[in-house]
């Protein structure tokens, strides 16, 4: 029995000593300090003391456990600027946050400063490397978020939310391939995500698979964040694959969105004009780069474009021999030769058609002379080079023609101009041949 009552009071005895040191370390009563008290006690030493290390840890811990960042910045801030001096503070946890506050709240330049410390002292670091990621991620600097947000994965494989800014800055940084099972593995944890989404379909038009991603285009037309640009790469797609038809229905949803970027509606106006202008309905074509023009003037090459349709529009004869079909063209290039001459008997006796020109071969009564004749007509806008018309030259004596004209809707190349010079041969540029165009009825 005596035993018994022994250890009931060694017991007793150990437990009264625990409970004065537990009181010790928890302050008074053995409670925590409230919020409200470790606020009255960090501004009174702080008023004292600006750099009071105590009262600079204990404010920071409150603020930054209750996500008030824009109060735990500066504090955090202070805390690295004292802590050569001051052994108390913890220069990696000071460091991290201050970097993790200016993250937050958007102060990206800021942040480095505190997350490049705190990587030097553990760069292994969960946190760091994540903030760092986003850090560079929000300062566009796409190509260095990858690796920070790489080794994320690597230390804490099963962390979640990392697929979705490591899946976005590969993409972003145009490696399109690799982002895809970043973007999907995003999809998977949250399947609203719809710049994932977005970013997903991009990702995969860029690597070969456009028919997949236009189903995800599509989808997305109507979202009212993502819709505008979803609209625009459909329609890019439509248009490559010769659909302008389709590629004018995307773009047209796509002006409907009032609120999308400007760079996206101004390229939106811009490919809707190529597409109309593409189903030769050049007037509504026109009207688009008006609209441009009026926004940014030098946007691409809008001013060249108004210049060249805008005459096309007015010269059908023109608009049929730069956008018809091939037979249409060709029949066009009959007209021109039958009105070429004004005071001669002019008779087809050949017809060339090529790729890259037309040739009619004439045969030419003249009051007192017989002559054959050899046209070649090229419907490019752009310079025909010297080896051309060498070589058409070179034509002209191999059917034994007595003159060449070659007749193009651009121009020639000056040592082109300085080859034809005392040969049987004339060059009729776009200037010449608007002139001609003139003279020959429309049908």
């Amino acid at each position: 029995m005596s035993t018994l009552i022994a250890v009931v009071i060694i017991v007793a005895f150990g437990a009264i000593v625990i409970s004065i040191a537990t009181r010790k370390k928890s302050g008074k009563g053995g409670k925590q300090k409230s919020r409200a008290q470790i606020l009255k006690e960090s501004t009174r030493k702080l008023a004292q003391d600006p750099h009071n290390a105590d009262a600079l840890i204990a404010l920071g811990d409150l603020y930054y456990n209750e996500r008030a960042w824009d109060k735990a910045y500066p504090i955090y801030e202070t805390q690295m600027s004292i802590a050569p001096v001051h052994k108390e503070i913890d220069v990696f946890k000071a460091s991290l946050r201050q970097g993790i506050c200016a993250v937050k709240l958007d102060k990206i330049s800021d942040s480095f400063k505190g997350l490049s410390t705190a990587a030097q002292i553990n760069p292994n670091d969960f946190e760091v490397n994540y903030y760092l990621g986003m850090a560079f991620y929000k300062n566009n600097e796409f190509e260095k978020a990858v690796p920070r947000f790489k080794k994320v994965v690597v230390v804490k494989p099963e962390a979640t939310g990392i697929n979705s800014p490591l899946g976005l800055s590969l993409y972003k940084a145009k490696h399109y391939k690799e982002s895809l099972p970043y973007l999907k593995r995003a999809l998977d944890e949250n399947p609203e995500n719809k710049e994932a989404l977005f970013a997903m379909a991009d990702g995969m038009n860029e690597s070969g698979y456009g028919e997949k991603a236009i189903k995800v285009f599509m989808h997305l037309r109507p979202d009212p964040e993502f819709g505008a640009k979803a609209c625009l790469a459909a329609g890019m797609f439509h248009l490559k694959i010769g659909e302008a038809d389709k590629a004018i229905q995307d773009f047209e949803i796509g002006l409907k969105h009032q609120d999308a970027a400007p760079e996206v509606s101004i390229e939106t106006r811009y490919r809707l004009a190529l597409a109309y202008f593409a189903q030769k309905v050049i007037g509504k074509g026109i009207g688009y780069l008006q609209d441009i023009m009026a926004v940014n003037p030098q946007y691409k090459d809008v001013p060249q474009l108004l210049s060249r349709y805008s005459e096309l529009n007015q010269n059908k004869n023109l608009q049929t021999y730069l956008m018809a079909s091939s037979s249409d063209f060709v029949s066009l290039c009959r007209r021109i030769v039958m009105k070429y001459y004004q005071r001669a008997v002019a008779k087809i006796v050949d017809i060339s058609v090529t790729p890259e020109n037309v040739e009619i071969l004439m045969s030419i009564e003249f009051v007192r002379s017989e002559e054959t004749h050899l046209f070649r007509f090229y419907r490019t806008t752009g310079a025909v080079a010297d080896l051309y018309v060498r070589e058409f030259h070179a034509k002209v004596s191999e059917v034994k023609a007595d003159r060449g004209i070659c007749i193009t809707a651009g121009l020639y190349s000056e040592e082109g101009r300085k080859y034809a010079e005392g040969r049987p041969i004339d060059l009729v540029d776009k200037n010449g041949l608007i002139k001609i165009l003139k003279k020959v009825d429309s049908k």
